[in-house]
Order: structure tokens, then C-alpha cells, then sequence
């Protein structure tokens, strides 16, 4: 596994524990921009305060609310932590509330995209989201690619880099009842989440896979339609990926996906870093590179459309979510 590689792999699953955790350290929690020794890390500062000061912890509505007994130790403490979740990727909204003789730690659950907070925002209707069950923050993306697709009753779709399940899961909704969806992912901590999440949704014509995105463990021509949320910029080789999705394409397939791209260059020592890959930032390419990437692997019909584009506090350079679509010739 290459070093870009294994830094989205321990990214991601240490997300995936956090879906599966409830609580304050858990769903509503700590960042997804932490490594996994940082996530232990943080994780035991808190139990660490909880067990010398806590009082008790109230969690409603996708809001928990920590008291803890006030001390100067526990104030500098509980301010250091909350200033630390503040800065971290936008997993849920962190305040600290003094009151004299008590702490207040609120924690209200938000965006749950690993990307950037002003970059990302996926597109959910309230309807969707309630006919799997699946709240929110459950998507790691940047768009709505199962809507982008325009999915049909009967056909199969494939979600690269499926996560928690939410796409493959929508996308199995709108293909039933004779479609299904694939979903697959690199992390056994994500294909547990999803797996759990389809249990739950009910939802029978759906498969979860364990595999890469440069090596799709699907057959030639086996779906009608690859789809993908802020995922294929994390590939160190994206015509490796490119390449399998038209691959596994039948003809006439449909690629549809949700990503992001490079508006400006970005800094070589940005490029470079193994955190912002797994940030979504680092390994964005430009519109340009990317259509003629999929050009070079035989789709057609190639089209970028801009989303919502960003500048990068204290970095040169900017990016955007695109929506990118193209087609797979078809045979005669």
C-alpha cells in the first residue's frame, strides 16, 4: 500500500469508528482530519477530564451537552480541548459554556465532510435521507452523485469509495426493484458502517465490497453507471481509476460523480503533504487534467460543471466541487 494510500486508509477508518461510537467522542465528535494516534490521543484528554470532573451528560435531538464540576484546571482544560475539536475538519459545532460553579461542553452535530468545510456541502433532501435512515453526517462527500446520475429502475451502479453507505444505499432506492448497487471501499471500519447501515435501511438489493478504486473487484461491463463523492481525488493514479470505471462500464455506461478539482495550482510543499491528500485538498488536479484524463481511457461526452469553489486559508491556489459527467461508447 503506497503512503498516500494507507494516510486516506487511516484517515477514513478512524472516521468509521467514529460513526460507530456514540456520544460526545463518537458521532457528533472528534474530526475526521485526525490520525489515528491523535484520534487515541484526544480521545483519552476526554475520558481523562470525564472521569476527574464530569457530572453528567445529556443527548438529545443530535445535541450532547457535558457538565463537569468547575475548577481552574478543569476550565483551562475543557478550553483547551474545545478549542482544539473548533479547529478541526466540520464534524459537529463545539462550545464551552462557563457558568460558575459548572462547565457546559455542547456538542451539536454538523457537516460531516471530510473536505473542507466551505469547499464540500452534499445536496440531500430531507425525503432521501429519511428513506434510508440515515442521518446527515453519514456523508463524507461533496454533491449528490446518485441524483447527478439520473438513475433508472433496472440498471447497476457503482459507488467508488462507498463509506458509511449512503449513496449505494439512495442509489439502490432509485434502482429497485429489479437494479442494485455496489459499493466499494478499502476499510473494513467503513464496510462495517455501511453493512450496519443497510440492516437498518432495510434495503436488500445493495452489495458492499472490500477493494480499491484503482482495482475494482467487479468483472467487465458489469454496471451501468459509476458513481463517486469526493473520493477519486484521493487516488495517487487517477487514470488507474479512471480505467477501471470504463472498464467495468458496459457500453453505453454512464460515469456521474461528485469531486473536487484544481481551479489554481497549488503549492508543491501542499502537494506533497499525506494530510492533505487525506484532506481532500492535496491530490486535486485541474479541470483540464481531468477531462483530458478520461478522455485518455476512452469516455466521451465529457462534462465539468463547477459547484462551489474555495480559497485555502494561509495556502496559494483553489479548488472546487464539481459535478463531472461522461459516457462509455457504445458498441455497434
Amino acid at each position: 500500500m503506497s503512503g498516500i494510500q494507507e494516510a486516506v486508509r487511516e484517515r477514513y477508518a478512524a472516521k468509521a469508528l467514529q460513526m460507530a461510537s456514540p456520544g460526545v467522542t463518537g458521532r457528533l465528535g472528534l474530526a475526521c482530519n485526525l490520525s489515528t494516534a491523535d484520534l487515541t490521543t484526544r480521545r483519552d484528554d476526554w475520558k481523562a477530564i470525564d472521569a476527574a470532573a464530569l457530572i453528567g451528560r445529556d443527548e438529545t435531538g443530535g445535541s450532547v451537552t457535558s457538565t463537569y464540576r468547575a475548577s481552574p484546571d478543569t476550565r483551562a482544560e475543557l478550553a483547551r480541548l474545545v478549542a482544539a475539536e473548533q479547529g478541526c475538519c466540520g464534524t459537529a459545532d463545539w462550545s464551552l459554556q462557563d457558568e460558575g460553579d459548572e462547565l457546559r461542553v455542547t456538542v451539536r452535530a454538523s457537516s460531516g465532510a471530510c473536505c473542507e468545510d466551505d469547499a464540500c456541502g452534499a445536496t440531500y433532501s430531507a425525503a432521501e435521507l429519511a428513506s434510508v435512515g440515515i442521518d446527515p453526517t453519514a456523508s463524507l462527500g461533496c454533491g449528490n452523485p446518485a441524483l447527478l446520475a439520473d438513475l433508472r429502475p433496472g440498471e447497476r451502479v457503482l459507488d467508488l469509495g462507498s463509506g458509511a453507505g449512503l449513496d449505494v444505499l439512495l442509489s439502490a432506492k432509485r434502482v429497485a426493484p429489479d437494479g442494485h448497487a455496489y459499493g466499494v471501499d478499502m476499510t473494513d471500519e467503513m464496510l462495517a458502517v455501511a453493512r450496519g447501515n443497510q440492516t437498518k435501511a432495510a434495503v436488500t438489493n445493495a452489495t458492499f465490497l472490500k477493494g480499491t478504486i484503482e482495482q475494482i473487484p467487479l468483472p467487465d461491463a458489469s454496471v451501468d453507471v459509476v458513481i463517486s463523492n469526493c473520493v477519486i481525488n484521493l487516488a495517487a493514479d487517477k487514470r488507474a481509476v479512471l480505467r477501471e470505471a470504463h472498464r467495468v462500464l458496459a457500453p453505453g455506461g454512464r460515469f456521474a460523480v461528485a469531486d473536487m478539482v484544481a481551479l489554481a495550482e497549488l503549492p508543491a510543499e501542499v502537494k506533497r503533504s499525506l494530510d492533505q491528500w487525506a484532506g481532500c485538498v492535496a491530490g486535486t488536479i485541474s479541470i483540464g487534467e481531468y477531462a483530458e484524463a478520461l478522455r485518455d481511457v476512452g469516455f466521451s461526452d465529457v462534462d465539468v460543471e463547477i459547484t462551489r469553489e474555495t480559497r485555502l486559508e494561509g495556502v496559494d491556489g483553489a479548488i472546487a466541487s464539481a459535478y463531472i459527467r461522461a459516457r462509455k461508447e457504445a458498441t455497434s
